[in-house]
C-alpha cells in the first residue's frame, strides 16, 4: 500500500489495484504466498481516505472489500501482513482478514470508528472470531488504541520484533513457509477455514475439501515421502 503522505490511507483507486493485485496472486500457480505491507513507517494504513469519502459520499471498492481483501472468502494461499506501523480503522480490518501477521514494537492498532458515528462493518465478525468475545467488545465499543504486544496478547498478530529486525524476521517466517509444501499449506488454510463453517466438529470432518485432496494426489505429496526416507530435503513443485 504505497500513499506514505496519507500514511497509506486507502481510496478508490487504491482499493481495485489491490484486488486486482489479489486476483492475479489467486490465478498464478507458480506463487504461493503473498505478504502486504505499507509504504513509509508510519502506517501499515489507517483505513479510508477520508477526503474521497468527503467528496464522493461513500466508499468505492470492488466486491472483495476494503483493499479488494477483506470479502475475499475463496484464497487458499497463505497471506502475511507485515505492519510496518499503526493499522487502524480499515487497517486493523486487512490485518484481521490475513493470515499470519508479523509487526514492528511501534505499531498500534484499533477501531476507533464509534469516535466518529460509525462501525467498524464487517471487521467486526473477524474480530469476534479470532479474539475472546469481551476482548473484542473492549477494542470494538471504546476505539481505542493498542500497542503491539497487547495485540499479540489478545492473538490479533502472531509476532512482535523491534524495526531494526523486522526484516529479518520476514526472511525467517518466509522460509518456515517456504519449507512446506505449497498445495499443503493451500489444503491446511481451507480445511481451518471451511471447517470453521460448519456447525459441529463431525460435520467438519465429513466436509468437502478441495485443496486437500489435490494435495494427496500430488507429486509433492510423494515427494515429501521419498525425501523422508531418504533423509533429504524436500524438492516442491507445486504440483
Amino acid at each position: 500500500m504505497n500513499r506514505p503522505e496519507v500514511l497509506n490511507a486507502l481510496n478508490s483507486e487504491a482499493h481495485f489495484e489491490l484486488a486486482d493485485a489479489f486476483d492475479r496472486f489467486a490465478a498464478d500457480e507458480s506463487l504461493h504466498v503473498a505478504t502486504l505491507t505499507g509504504a513509509g513507517e508510519r502506517a501499515f494504513c489507517v483505513g479510508s481516505d477520508l477526503k474521497e469519502r468527503a467528496a464522493v459520499g461513500h466508499d468505492q471498492m470492488p466486491p472483495t472489500g476494503f483493499a479488494g481483501l477483506t470479502e475475499r472468502f475463496d484464497l487458499h494461499k497463505p497471506l502475511i501482513a507485515l505492519v510496518n506501523g499503526d493499522a487502524i480503522g480499515g487497517g486493523m480490518e486487512v490485518v484481521l482478514a490475513c493470515d499470519l501477521a508479523l509487526a514492528v514494537d511501534q505499531a498500534r492498532f484499533g477501531l476507533p470508528e464509534p469516535k466518529v458515528g460509525l462501525a467498524a462493518s464487517g471487521g467486526l465478525h473477524r474480530l469476534a472470531r479470532q479474539v475472546p468475545l469481551k476482548v473484542g467488545l473492549e477494542v470494538a465499543l471504546t476505539g481505542q488504541l493498542i500497542d503491539a504486544p497487547t495485540a499479540q496478547r489478545f492473538g490479533l498478530i502472531n509476532r512482535v520484533v523491534p524495526r531494526s529486525r523486522f526484516e529479518e524476521a520476514t526472511e525467517q517466517l518466509l522460509r518456515e513457509l517456504e519449507a512446506c509444501a505449497p498445495l499443503a499449506l493451500r489444503a491446511t488454510k481451507q480445511m481451518i477455514f471451511s471447517g470453521l463453517d460448519h456447525a459441529g466438529l463431525a460435520e467438519a470432518y465429513q466436509g468437502h475439501y478441495p485443496e486437500y485432496e489435490r494435495m494427496l494426489l500430488s507429486e509433492d505429496a510423494r515427494e515429501g515421502n521419498q525425501a523422508f526416507v531418504e533423509k533429504r530435503p524436500p524438492a516442491w513443485k507445486g504440483r
